[in-house]
């Protein structure tokens, strides 16, 4: 067996293969990466005598305060902005994983005259862009009544070409041995889809939900066109209130900014070790 190529040592950036320099490389790149959001926290802790634009910049408060946070907190409705947050990205990952997944299926397993043709057009779709569609998505809530509403939110994330396609390569790697053991048990391909296909394909469900769960999290545009209603606001509205709330400033608008992505950063934190590739043949014998 052809024993694997090693790196040359110019790619290690260090004499006689060390790691060092390679680490190095990747430490600065982290911090470079890291740098907006410290200062994002570190600004959010600072209090109203420290002077944000001094010259060099101070990445550390001189005197710590939660003050930033509590005024946030106690004078908008941030707690009715977690929650409409919490609904629509939830509800937004379960129709997602429900929608993509069964989509998926037939285009991976299912053999039928226009299938490549299908998951072609399906996969075009990621190049167009979602301010094209977002007068008839509107025009379209309004005529449902679902302006101002938490359908009308998720209606244009109900499913996505990427969840689609995503979940037919998973779906691909699973072997056959185990959809032929489930149909001569009498499995349906409903029932194959179900208990053998989802089970096999954990890792790219998890994966599938963090990146629709962040994405939601965040969006701005289509909530700022649907809703018109305080009471109905996401988090990204409710941070972007607080500029004309506050007559920007930049201390409370951080600490607004902080909270909001919390919640996406723990998801993250918590689901990421499930992203992990798994053995989906581990039930067939050699």
């Amino acid at each position: 067996m052809a024993q694997p190529k090693k790196f040359p040592q110019f790619v290690l950036g260090w004499p006689h293969g060390s790691k060092i320099g390679l680490y190095l490389v990747l430490l600065t790149i982290a911090l470079v990466m890291l740098f907006p959001m410290l200062w994002l926290v570190s600004t959010s802790f600072k209090g109203p005598t420290e002077n944000l634009l001094v010259s060099p910049p101070q990445l550390f408060p001189q005197a710590p305060t939660l003050a930033n946070y509590l005024k946030v907190w106690q004078e908008n409705p941030f707690l009715q902005y977690f929650l409409n947050s919490t609904i629509v990205a939830l509800l937004t990952v379960a129709t997602n994983l429900l929608l993509c997944s069964l989509a998926a299926y037939p285009l991976a397993r299912l053999f039928f005259k226009g299938r490549e043709t299908i998951l072609a057009l399906i996969i075009a779709t990621i190049m167009i862009p979602f301010q094209v569609v977002m007068i008839p998505l509107y025009i379209m809530a309004v005529n449902l009544g679902l302006r101002n509403t938490y359908l009308g939110l998720i209606l244009p994330y109900l499913a996505s070409a990427f969840g689609i396609f995503l979940m037919r390569q998973a779906f691909q790697s699973v072997p056959k041995e185990l959809e032929e053991a489930a149909r001569m048990d009498g499995c349906s391909d409903l029932g194959i889809w179900w208990n053998v296909m989802l089970p096999a394909t954990r890792p790219a469900l998890i994966t599938l939900g963090i990146f629709v769960f962040i994405g939601t999290w965040g969006e701005f545009l289509w909530p700022l066109i649907l809703l018109d209603r305080p009471e109905r606001y996401t988090l990204p509205l409710g941070v972007a209130k607080l500029a004309g709330s506050f007559s920007l400033d930049w201390r409370l608008i951080a600490a607004g900014s902080v909270l909001s992505v919390l919640p996406a950063i723990l998801v993250f934190v918590l689901l990421q070790r499930y992203i992990v590739p798994t053995e989906a043949g581990s039930g067939v014998k050699g």
